[in-house]
């Protein structure tokens, strides 16, 4: 059983108060650690040792920083193995997939040192001699960051690279459910000597923690990666403190399947987006529309590689896909097939529990499927996505749009017009044509419509955590 501490103040600590959280592997349903659960006290002392470091933080050069998060991100490689097994064991996902998180999240940290470097301001002329304007930009203060447990690291590393390579100081909100990985990565990231109090790490349960970060007045940017309800509730507790807000929320991703496209390379790219990490990713497939002629071959071919998935628990055998981690998401899923096969939709594989033990669900293909139902409405999170077809390409961005989200879409097509057409109208922030990845680290990723808004990746998620200040320069009195 491990005993986690969380990190306040520059020091490791079980915290103010007596409660803990208990972490359970949900490939074996045991309980594998214990955390704190932060109190007022904790929160209140990690938010004043970060504000009480950020003159300092702040001051230094970009080339420092940088220099601070390029060890960091050593010493992370250093420990993937022994940071990816944690991940493994309380969030499900298999140890190669864990393993290359924890990899992606070092190279984030890097990529945020070189581009904090490259933080430029201009001089705008002025309409009178001896007169010029400057534009600087300059970090917005103490940030917090609330991160989700399908990615436990690499979506916090998002926020950790760019808060820190701005010149912000921050305390991270860790997710309840997947705690030990991210803890271990901010040890290994804190061997790099950062100052004290310039990374802090709260442990507990979010509806006790979140508020206390949102109303503090010390707080001056939050981060947000979760559920839109939730995405919500963080927006109005910042707004009486005018807090600067990025949110990423939920979607429901389209992936067209024109008849023009590569049959094989779509096929590869519906299983890879609907049921990676189970199908828990923001942007998982949740429907895919495909052009009605090749209908029948595409759910053949689909069908036959979601049936070869190897479910496993990754900690102790190679596989494709491990367990959900919450029992809440098969309770989901569930509810979403029910719902569809009650109004026509047949399920063409998957549906059931394949293990006696653990959280583990097959994954599941419905055909046949319209907007009525909520697997086409809601966001599954799970191993569930919907076909049906279509017939002119109008119809198919039309079902596309039909959605409250805005996360990401996929297109498969090689048709170039066919290709412009999607990514000028689908109304989404993210497109990806001809591959099932639309997020890449050096170019922004963030929302429209009920995703959310601001970004993450690229300089945009740096941006986010500067503020803008203009000068105008008078060198002849």
């Amino acid at each position: 059983m491990i005993e986690q501490k969380m990190l306040i103040g520059g020091e490791w600590t079980k915290g103010a108060g007596s409660e803990t959280i208990t972490v359970i592997n949900p490939a074996t349903e045991e309980v594998i650690a214990t955390a704190p659960a932060a109190v007022e006290q904790d929160i209140e002392e990690a938010v004043n040792v970060a504000d009480a470091a950020f003159g300092d933080w702040s001051r230094l050069t970009p080339y420092a920083r940088g220099a601070l998060l390029r060890e960091a991100s050593e010493y992370v490689r250093q420990s993937a193995d022994r940071i990816a097994m944690l991940m493994t064991m309380e969030q499900g996902k298999p140890l190669a997939e864990a393993k290359g998180e924890v990899l992606k999240g070092a190279d984030i940290l890097r990529y945020y040192a070189e581009e904090g470097e490259r933080v430029c301001g201009r001089i705008i002329p002025g309409d009178k001699a001896n007169v010029e304007s400057r534009v600087i930009y300059q970090p917005i203060g103490v940030a917090a960051a609330i991160s989700p447990w399908n990615y436990p690291i690499e979506l916090l590393a998002w926020k950790l690279g760019g808060a820190l390579a701005a010149g912000c100081t921050i305390v991270c909100k860790l997710p309840s459910e997947t705690p030990l990985s991210p803890l271990m990565f901010i040890e290994c990231m804190l061997k790099a000597p950062f100052p004290r109090g310039v990374v802090n790490a709260a442990t507990g349960k979010g509806a006790a923690i979140g508020p206390l970060l949102l109303k503090n007045p010390k707080i001056k940017k939050v981060a947000f990666t979760g559920s839109t309800a939730v995405g919500r509730e963080v927006l109005a507790n910042s707004m009486p403190g005018l807090k600067k807000v990025s949110l990423e929320l939920g979607g429901s991703l389209p992936m067209i399947v024109h008849s023009d496209c590569d049959l094989e390379k779509a096929g590869a790219g519906a299983v890879r987006r609907s049921f990676r990490n189970m199908g828990q990713i923001c942007i998982a497939v949740n429907r895919i529309y495909v052009q009605r002629r090749i209908y029948e071959e595409f759910l053949s071919l689909f069908k036959a590689k979601a049936e070869a998935l190897i479910i496993g628990d990754g900690a102790k055998e190679a596989c494709d896909v491990g367990p959900m981690c919450t029992l809440k998401g098969i309770e989901t899923t569930q509810r979403h097939i029910e719902d569809a096969l009650e109004k026509g939709a047949t399920l063409v594989c998957g549906g059931s529990v394949p293990r006696k033990r653990g959280y583990f669900f097959e994954p599941s293909i419905l055909r046949d499927v319209n907007h009525g139902m909520l697997v086409m409405r809601e966001e599954t999170f799970g191993p569930l996505v919907g076909v049906m077809p279509y017939d002119e390409l109008d119809e198919a961005i039309a079902l596309a749009n039909d959605t409250d989200y805005g996360l990401a879409a996929i297109v498969y097509t090689n048709s170039l017009y066919t290709a412009k057409r999607c990514a000028d109208e689908i109304q989404a922030g993210n497109i990806a044509v001809n591959n099932p990845d639309a997020g890449v680290m050096n170019a922004p990723y963030g929302g429209w419509k009920d995703s959310g808004f601001g970004h993450e990746h690229g300089p945009e998620g740096l941006y986010e955590y500067l503020r803008i200040k203009h000068v105008k320069m008078c060198y002849k009195p």
